[in-house]
C-alpha cells in the first residue's frame, strides 16, 4: 500500500510541477521528466546508479536496455553534428536535438535512463534492478507500453530510445570522450515541428561520455553537443547487446526472413497468433499485423513512412503471442506464414498496394524475396 501512494504522489508531483525548473531554457513550460524537476532528479538519494542521474544516460552492462516493439519513437543515438544536431538552450541545461522518427518497429530502453519516476519503479520490480528479468522478452517491460500509449512525458509527441533502424546505413561505433557537457536523450520528449522534423528536449549531463560511432570528433563547435551516453566499464558500449537475433531488426543484428516452403514446424500457440493477427485492424477493416510485416522486414532507414502507413494502430494491439513466436523460432515477420494465418481480402488488397509502393522505389518486397505476404 505505501509504495502505491508513493507512486500516486510521485505522479501528481509530476503534473503540478510542469513549468518548474525543469524549463527547457526557452520559456515554454513543456514537461521534460516526471517529476518535472532537476532538483529532484540531481539528488543522489534518487539517481538509478551511483555513477550519475538518470539523464546521465549511464549503462552499466548490455541487461539494463530492455526490449520493446512499437512506436513511434525517436532515434537520437546519431545526433550531435549536423544534420542531426543537438543545440544548447540558452541555460545550457538541454539541447534541443533533431532526430529520425521511427514509426514502428523494435526498440530497446535504458532503464536506468527513464524519465519518468514512478514508470522506473515499476520497470524495476518487473525486470529487476539491471533489467536481467526482462531480457530477451518483448515488451515485458512496464515501460514499454507506456512509450506505446504516448503517456511516458506528458504533452510529448514521442520519446526517444534506442533502435537497430539505422544501423545499415549509419553503424554503431564508440568514441570514449572524456569530461564534458552532452545530451542525454533516452527517454526525453520529442514534438513534431511545422516541417515534418522532430526535436527532442535532451537534459544535459556533464561527464564523460562515449559517442556511438567511430573516430568521432568528442568537441563539437559552437554551441553543439552530442547526444552520448557513458558506460563506466571500460570494454563496455552504449548500445543493446542482444544475446541472439532481434526479430523485425535491419541488418546483422536482425533475425532473416523465412526461406521458402515447407516451413519449421512451430512450438504449440497458433492459435492465440492468428487470432492476434485478425483481431487488430484499422477503420477500413484492414488487419495491422499482415501489413506491418510486409513493410517493416524490407524498410531502410529512409524509407520510414511507408512503415508508418503499413503499421499505425498496431501499437495499440496485443501482440504478445505473435512476438513471443517469432523470438523462439529467430525469424522476422515471420508468425503468420509458420502458423498458416490467413488475411481477409481488404488486407489482401492492401497488401498487393504496398508491395507496388515498395517495387516503385526500387525496394525488394518480402514477397519478392520469399513469396509470402503477397495479397490477392
Amino acid at each position: 500500500m505505501r509504495s502505491r501512494i508513493a507512486l500516486a504522489l510521485l505522479l501528481s508531483i509530476g503534473s503540478l510541477c510542469a513549468g518548474c525548473d525543469g524549463d527547457n531554457g526557452g520559456g515554454s513550460a513543456r514537461v521534460a521528466f516526471v517529476p518535472n524537476s532537476f532538483s529532484f532528479w540531481d539528488n543522489p538519494d534518487n539517481w538509478p546508479t551511483s555513477y550519475g542521474p538518470a539523464y546521465g544516460d549511464i549503462a552499466p552492462a548490455p541487461s539494463y536496455f530492455v526490449p520493446c516493439e512499437g512506436g513511434p519513437i525517436a532515434l537520437c543515438y546519431y545526433s550531435g553534428a549536423a544534420p542531426e544536431t543537438c543545440t544548447l538552450t540558452d541555460d545550457g541545461r538541454f539541447a534541443n536535438c533533431k532526430c529520425f522518427e521511427i514509426p514502428y518497429g523494435p526498440y530497446f530502453v535504458l532503464m536506468t535512463s527513464i524519465l519518468n519516476y514512478p514508470v522506473y519503479l515499476a520497470t524495476v520490480r518487473e525486470c529487476g534492478a539491471d533489467g536481467s528479468a526482462c531480457v530477451g522478452q518483448t515488451n515485458k517491460a512496464p515501460v514499454c507500453d507506456v512509450i506505446n500509449r504516448g503517456t511516458l512525458i506528458p504533452g510529448a509527441d514521442v520519446i526517444s530510445t534506442f533502435s537497430f533502424a539505422c544501423a545499415p546505413e549509419q553503424g554503431i561505433g564508440q568514441t570514449p570522450c572524456a569530461m564534458a557537457p552532452y545530451a542525454g536523450c533516452m527517454t526525453a520528449p520529442c514534438w513534431r515541428d511545422d516541417g515534418g522534423g522532430l526535436t527532442c528536449q535532451c537534459p544535459v549531463y556533464d561527464g564523460p561520455f562515449q559517442v556511438g560511432n567511430f573516430g568521432a570528433t568528442c568537441e563539437l563547435t559552437s554551441d553543439l553537443v552530442w547526444s552520448a551516453a557513458y558506460n563506466p566499464n571500460e570494454q563496455g558500449g552504449t548500445a543493446p547487446d542482444p544475446p541472439g537475433c532481434v526479430p523485425d531488426a535491419p541488418g546483422d543484428v536482425g533475425c532473416p526472413l523465412l526461406g521458402p516452403p515447407p516451413y519449421p514446424s512451430p512450438p504449440a500457440g497458433c492459435t492465440e497468433v492468428c487470432r492476434e493477427y485478425s483481431r487488430c485492424t484499422n477503420g477500413e477493416g484492414i488487419q495491422l499485423g499482415y501489413t506491418c510485416d510486409a513493410t517493416l522486414c524490407t524498410a531502410s532507414c529512409n524509407d520510414q513512412d511507408l512503415v508508418g502507413e503499413a503499421c499505425s494502430g498496431l501499437s495499440n494491439c496485443d501482440i504478445s503471442a505473435i512476438a513471443a513466436l517469432e523470438a523462439a523460432m529467430a525469424c522476422s515477420c515471420c508468425a503468420s506464414q509458420l502458423c498458416g494465418c490467413q488475411p481477409n481480402d481488404a488486407t489482401n488488397a492492401e497488401l498487393v498496394r504496398l508491395n507496388q509502393l515498395q517495387a516503385d522505389r526500387g525496394i525488394e518486397s518480402q514477397c519478392a524475396l520469399n513469396g509470402t505476404l503477397c495479397g490477392q
